[in-house]
């Protein structure tokens, strides 16, 4: 629009002024990064106003339109994140568990209580200078369930991961697991606050940053 308006609307120009003004910055390029802004937030709060009674998906296991609202909600706020770089040193951080629909997380924070304990934060460790990552499902007050992973990133948003080995551990003891399986998952949408991640097998996560950093 601002090309435009600096075009003359005769073919002989009267009173030329000999130092015209410089254009002014085109409104249109401003109004369109402030509205991706704006739709990133009002998608985001969408999504987290979904979840926030779904007890980090075992609710949603029982209703399916539940599920498609959220995976929906999910891919809106994927497609605002198409073009960003969710692989960089933003990644790193402790991410905790708001919603998901992995069945084997879902599984372990419905039955703890069977074990005389219950599930506290389910975590994600990402370290990507160090290229690591810790799947986490803390028993308080001293039990946890870890397994590590070395990371490799793939693109702008996917991420490589292998398992390395795993780790079930109480106050005064602690069990070694086998390690098993490897895959990717990509970030399609991260900021400042939360992350919402797709996975290998068509799983979806959404997480938070901690206010506190798991360390083993």
């Amino acid at each position: 629009m601002a090309a435009s308006l600096l075009l003359p609307t005769s073919s002989k120009p009267q009173n030329p002024v000999p130092n015209p003004p410089k254009p002014r910055y085109s409104p249109t390029a401003k109004f369109t990064c402030s509205s991706l802004t704006a739709q990133s937030q009002s998608a985001k709060r969408h999504l987290l106003s979904l979840i926030s009674d779904q007890e980090r998906g075992l609710s949603t296991q029982k209703d399916p339109a539940k599920r498609a609202s959220i995976i929906e909600a999910i891919d809106a706020l994927a497609v605002l994140g198409r073009d960003t770089v969710t692989t960089g040193d933003s990644l790193s951080a402790t991410w905790r568990l708001l919603w998901t629909t992995e069945k084997e997380q879902l599984f372990i924070v419905e039955n703890a209580r069977l074990f005389g304990t219950q599930a506290g934060d389910v975590l994600q460790v990402i370290d990507v200078e160090n290229r690591t990552l810790n799947n986490v499902i803390t028993f308080p007050p001293d039990g946890v369930f870890f397994v590590r992973s070395g990371i490799e990133i793939a693109s702008a948003q996917r991420v490589n991961f292998r398992f390395t080995s795993a780790i079930l551990r109480g106050k005064n003891w602690e069990i070694p697991l086998p390690p098993f399986g490897q895959g990717w998952f990509e970030s399609v949408y991260l900021d400042d606050e939360i992350r919402v991640v797709k996975d290998i097998r068509g799983d979806y996560l959404v997480v938070d940053r901690a206010p506190y950093s798991w360390k083993e």
